[in-house]
């Protein structure tokens, strides 16, 4: 394997030196995105925050920051992810309002009910089971609860094409696939939106 497509398989679960590199490029590289995303929640004010997916801890760092009101939960199947993590939200972390926990979004450790809104970014294309994983943050939210899902590949730009064909067990999904498989999930409500100029999509949906 090239050094280049070790580089860019650290997308799918950072590990090692690689890794730590990849998560500062995903806090840097990633926060506008991010950020355009979130403008799509609009006048929400979530008590409870499951980031799923969570990376190098950037965008949960961003959540506590926007609902101060909020205690937030990140979580990553990788190690070194919530290792980063807790260290970018340590301040938070202490006092109490935001936790960093290891687990599969397959199978999530939490009660039924226990968000208010939980938060995808740049994480599905490698979620094992898009129908089952849905189904899982459908259980963990509270009735009348948003789920919101923001990737930077739309599913047809040729960026996203070309990284699917290098990243193995990578699938960028279009819209329609994303809302089908909310819809399969139990959400009744899924509404997509798509960047002017980016490949940038937003999904909502809610419980």
């Amino acid at each position: 394997m090239g050094l280049f497509k070790k580089f860019v398989t650290q997308t799918r679960k950072p590990e090692g030196f690689l890794g730590k590199i990849m998560l500062g490029g995903m806090n840097s590289g990633h926060g506008k995105m991010a950020d355009w995303g979130l403008l799509h929640l609009g006048g929400l004010s979530p008590s409870s925050i499951a980031e799923l997916g969570c990376g190098g801890g950037r965008n949960a760092g961003e959540l506590l920051k926007r609902y101060p009101q909020a205690r937030v939960t990140a979580v990553d199947y990788s190690a070194l992810s919530v290792e980063k993590s807790g260290k970018y939200n340590e301040k938070e972390i202490k006092s109490g309002r935001c936790d960093v926990i290891r687990a599969d979004v397959s199978a999530l450790p939490f009660h039924d009910h226990a968000f208010d809104l939980a938060t995808a970014f740049e994480t599905i294309y490698f979620w094992p089971g898009l129908e089952t994983c849905f189904a899982e943050v459908f259980r963990v939210l509270k009735t009348g609860g948003t789920f919101l899902i923001v990737n930077e590949s739309n599913g047809e730009d040729e960026t996203g094409k070309k990284y699917e064909a290098i990243i193995d067990g990578m699938k960028c999904y279009t819209e329609n696939e994303i809302s089908a498989a909310l819809c399969k999930a139990g959400f009744d409500s899924v509404y997509s939106c798509r960047h002017p100029q980016k490949p940038w999509i937003a999904v909502l949906a809610k419980k």
